[in-house]
């Protein structure tokens, strides 16, 4: 890859078509309601973290990664995961209020945002497509421009969750959650049947 622009435009053209695919998905919509409970580093780490992982397997495994983990079971455990976590979300009182963004240690905030991203989007169509590219562009390029377009992605669903936890109260925000969790979880639940 001496020329810059061969190694450029496949980056640039994979961060544009993420980027635009990703714009309020599920993803973002998780770092939104966990950036809103939690501090919004762990959740920004995990969120990356997860979005590396992902392009690294679709880059390396392309399209065949989804065909090793039947979709039904993935769509249950990912149902499941939604679901324990919309409940526990609705089960927030006003007694919650204080301190309770800085009560889970930082990597169990990172890591639950982790797993819940790695899972919610394994075999997504935004992994296919990265496949799909890889498959056609160079595969570094293509890793680059997808994982930075996920991070802004999900910078920007932080960003905003962060803004949502000084205009509502925190156990409101909490309830809202849990219905948005419960509604992922019946998407999930769906693929399953």
């Amino acid at each position: 890859m001496s020329d810059p622009i061969a190694w450029l435009t496949p980056a640039v053209t994979t961060f544009g078509l993420v980027f635009l695919a990703e714009l309020g998905d599920k993803s973002q919509l998780v770092c939104m309601t966990l950036a809103a409970r939690h501090r919004h580093g762990p959740v920004l780490v995990g969120s990356i973290a997860a979005f590396v992982v992902l392009n690294t397997l679709a880059v390396v495994f392309g399209v065949g990664l989804a065909q090793w983990i039947p979709e039904r079971i993935l769509a249950g455990i990912v149902a499941i995961l939604f679901a324990v976590f919309g409940v526990m979300s609705l089960r927030a009182t006003e007694d919650e209020d204080g301190d309770v963004v800085h009560e889970r240690r930082v990597d169990g905030v990172a890591l639950t945002t982790f797993l819940m991203i790695l899972l919610a989007e394994m075999g997504d169509k935004t992994q296919l497509a990265v496949a799909g590219l890889a498959s056609s562009l160079p595969p570094l390029s293509v890793w680059i421009g997808a994982t930075l377009a996920l991070s802004v992605t999900s910078a920007l669903g932080v960003l905003v969750g962060c803004r949502l936890l000084r205009l509502m109260p925190l156990h409101r925000l909490h309830q809202a959650s849990g219905v948005f969790f419960l509604l992922l979880a019946g998407v999930a639940l769906a693929k399953v049947f």
